[in-house]
């Protein structure tokens, strides 16, 4: 070959461009994502739980306490809800970034629902705010310490990866009927032969159809695999709402003379807000008595309740954190979340975080699935979550016009993702299928996490012992089994004791 000749020279392969802070620290490519993911995820679980804003104040900051006084001693409802408003916001958004950073998962927390109630209807009833309040802060110091004692992530690993895919299960089934019921499609009934019926008994009403429209917008685009489609889903129902709203008055579910309104908007009525900027008054901050409670109503009603709002959190967070790390593909094969021990960590101080700030217990949100099908993987979608959490104190006008119809759409499609899971139970194996079954169908049936899971742990352990396989069981699956059953016995024991 002369000089003169061509040659075909051969680059060699260059190295990958060096991944930046932001990607290393969140490991961003490595489990498959992109920045641009993470916002889009962040964004679209922000908006499928931003009622929480809205709805824990409706929840906590309208009761009186034993005393008679609303939250932060306010004058009136009104403001005592944009008190709670402003808390729950901040709590929220602080706790959902550090998720981010320290747990660097895409989960997100703000104050737990069936919890909020449950301190608002069974707790406050029967002492001052703060007193429950203090109470709240004592069961997440102590769920911390379980945390820092390595008992949690023990417990963690013990369950069976049979039960621990049917948690997953169960609360997809859970969250899509918590979507059918907030959008008003499912309603409970005053009589009748059936507890819950389709509506008024036909699908009427304009909010309904924007349900319907939007839960068949946000299928297409899921199929459709759009990015960004549960949020432009969500966006643009929002937007549908708005003008419906505004041609039809349809107005809220409540008149403002009290009087029912069968087909207005159950939450939320989707206007254009007048203003958007609302500055936020965080006077409950700190606002709670440690030990007040104790005084109050006894030592041992006081440890029962504890004890009641402690086995809540600990099992909620629980099935969630499985079931969005399973979703996700980021548990290991035996069904775990690698560094379980960092989510839980901040999880557990959500809950002491919520009390001390008045809003109630703070917990990791099945929600975060949202972000999860729109593609987040890390915990940079959580920092923006949390972000726009901190701005919704600022920006509730904002928040307040989307409306359930709007956002509970992506819930039910949520549902149906996680609700696949189920073709990796065993279900030749009754010893596990029966408890898992129970599992699944108890969640939405009684409307609690924690219910679901007790039924699956007591189950299985009764059946294993009555196969002759009680060697088979972890000895804290025993420990947790017995807890269940004093949880789901707390009336008759009450009784027994006379307290």
């Amino acid at each position: 070959m002369s000089g003169t000749e061509a040659r075909t020279v051969t680059e060699p392969d260059l190295p990958p461009p060096p991944a930046s802070g932001l990607d290393r620290f969140f490991e961003i490519t490595a489990r498959g994502s992109t920045a641009t993911q993470e916002m889009r995820g962040g964004l679209a679980t922000f908006f499928t739980m931003a009622y929480i804003v809205v709805l824990n104040p409706l929840i906590i900051g309208t009761v009186l306490d034993a005393d008679g006084n609303l939250l932060g001693d306010a004058p009136d409802p009104s403001a005592s809800i944009a008190l709670v408003a402003a808390a729950t916001a901040l709590v929220a958004g602080v706790l959902t970034i550090l998720m981010g950073v320290v747990g660097r998962y895409p989960l997100a927390l703000a104050t737990g629902l069936g919890l909020n109630a449950f301190v608002a209807f069974g707790i406050a009833s029967q002492m001052s705010w703060p007193d429950a309040m203090g109470l709240v802060v004592m069961e997440g110091l102590i769920i911390t310490l379980l945390v820092l004692t390595g008992f949690r992530v023990t417990v963690f690993r013990a369950i069976p990866a049979g039960l621990k895919t049917a948690i997953a299960v169960g609360i997809g089934m859970f969250i899509a009927f918590i979507g059918f019921v907030d959008s008003g499609f499912v309603r409970r009934t005053d009589a009748g032969t059936v507890p819950v019926q389709l509506g008024t008994g036909t699908l009427d009403g304009w909010p309904t159809l924007v349900f319907v429209i939007g839960l068949l917008l946000t299928s297409i685009l899921v199929i459709r695999k759009t990015k960004g489609a549960i949020l432009i889903s969500i966006i643009a129902t929002t937007i549908l709402a708005i003008i419906v709203e505004a041609i039809a008055d349809v107005g809220a579910a409540i008149n403002p003379d009290g009087s029912p309104n069968p087909n207005g908007w159950r939450l939320g009525v989707p206007e254009a807000p007048d203003k958007v900027f609302e500055k936020p008054d965080l006077g409950l901050l700190g606002d709670f008595s440690l030990f007040g409670g104790f005084e109050r109503v006894g030592v041992v009603t006081a440890l029962l309740i504890v004890f009641t709002l402690l086995l809540a959190d600990f099992f909620d967070t629980m099935g969630t954190v499985t079931a969005v790390g399973q979703q996700a593909g980021l548990t290991n094969e035996r069904g775990e979340l690698p560094g379980v021990g960092r989510v839980l960590l901040v999880d557990s101080l959500g809950a002491a975080a919520g009390g001390a700030a008045s809003v109630s217990s703070n917990t990791t949100y099945i929600e975060s699935s949202a972000g999860v099908a729109e593609g987040s993987r890390t915990g940079l979608a959580s920092v923006v979550t949390g972000v726009l959490f901190l701005g919704a104190m600022f920006f509730t006008p904002l928040v307040q016009s989307v409306p359930f119809e709007a956002a509970t759409p992506a819930l039910i499609v949520v549902g149906f993702l996680l609700m696949t899971q189920v073709v990796n139970i065993d279900f030749d194996d009754w010893e596990v299928a029966l408890p898992a079954f129970l599992t699944i169908v108890l969640m939405p049936f009684t409307f609690s996490i924690t219910n679901g899971i007790g039924a699956g742990f007591v189950s299985y352990v009764v059946i294993k012992t009555a196969r002759g396989k009680a060697r088979e069981v972890h000895p804290l699956l025993w420990l947790i089994a017995v807890l269940f059953v004093v949880y789901f016995a707390l009336t008759p024991i009450k009784e027994l004791l006379n307290i």
